[in-house]
């Protein structure tokens, strides 16, 4: 079982004859994604990329039965576009676009709860089922298939994460970006919870960051008999505190959102927290 994209995914382009669109749509093309079409406005009943391009998202879904779209749209446009998709019965929509407004994605979350939608992201590299499907923009070489399971809010992390799983034999069932921006879609419990009914899922990687509340969420659920291994890394035990670091979620205020706290909050729970990125892939080996 493939959780969230699989070969059988059909999946389309919002903003596919962009160039980001265009350059990340044929990275996927080429590692075997089902890629069967895009979406760019006025440019409907064209090809590209061998594929048909359509005005609608509601078109290509009629046409090309795509359940699963990945967005390369300007912030300002994101929105519209996630609702446009969770309208025409994408079942899942992964928004790689930064910098889209809060208020837009609270609005977007909203709309969601009225459908029967997903969102991955936004400011996410997507989700990657090794040697199955690639949805988004992860460098498809450093991924292995094998039985751990990743959930990260950082997308470099991710790919170091990945990239040692790899290096030391075991690899990923699936790795997904949960996006690092202050509002998502996808949250670190919804992803434990897919993860905990996989059953190609051996274990789980979490990687999770200073600011807001979603490595709390992940430890109350781990404590609650979590019953796979949980290995955990919190970036930013040395941030100073009411500032901004780098994501736009990474905000600290007060005593609210610090890593020490998180990293405490999970190793209580029951996970096995990790002090250094550098030591991810070993400590995963050595435990399991």
């Amino acid at each position: 079982m493939s959780i969230l994209v699989g070969r059988d995914s059909r999946v389309i382009v919002q903003g596919f004859t962009g160039k980001e669109g265009s350059f990340h749509a044929q990275r996927m093309i080429e590692y075997g994604t089902r890629l069967v079409g895009g979406v760019s406005p006025g440019k409907g009943g064209r090809r590209h990329l061998g594929r048909p391009v359509f005005d609608t998202v509601r078109q290509a879904r009629a046409a090309s039965g795509a359940d699963v779209s990945v967005l390369f749209v300007p912030p300002f446009a994101a929105a519209d576009a996630i609702m446009e998709a969770a309208e025409a019965g994408i079942s899942l929509i992964v928004a790689v676009t930064e910098g889209i407004p809060v208020l837009d994605v609270l609005r977007v979350r909203a709309f969601l709860r009225r459908t029967s939608s997903l969102l991955i992201g936004p400011n996410t590299p997507g989700v990657i089922t090794p040697g199955r499907a690639k949805v988004g923009i992860m460098p498809g070489s450093i991924h292995r298939p094998g039985r751990i399971g990743i959930l990260s809010r950082s997308g470099t992390l991710t790919y170091e994460a990945v990239r040692q799983i790899s290096d030391v034999g075991l690899g990923q069932s699936t790795a997904v970006g949960i996006g690092g921006d202050a509002v998502t879609g996808l949250s670190f419990v919804d992803g434990l919870k897919l993860f905990r009914a996989d059953p190609e899922t051996d274990a789980v990687v979490l990687i999770g960051e200073i600011g807001g509340t979603a490595e709390g969420d992940a430890a109350r659920l781990i404590r609650d008999r979590y019953p796979k291994p949980v290995f955990a890394y919190i970036a930013g035990l040395t941030s100073p505190p009411e500032r901004r670091m780098g994501h736009a979620g990474a905000i600290i205020e007060g005593r609210a959102g610090r890593a020490g706290d998180k990293a405490r909050a999970l190793s209580e729970a029951g996970a096995i927290v990790i002090p250094l990125p550098s030591e991810i892939g070993a400590t995963v080996a050595a435990r399991l």
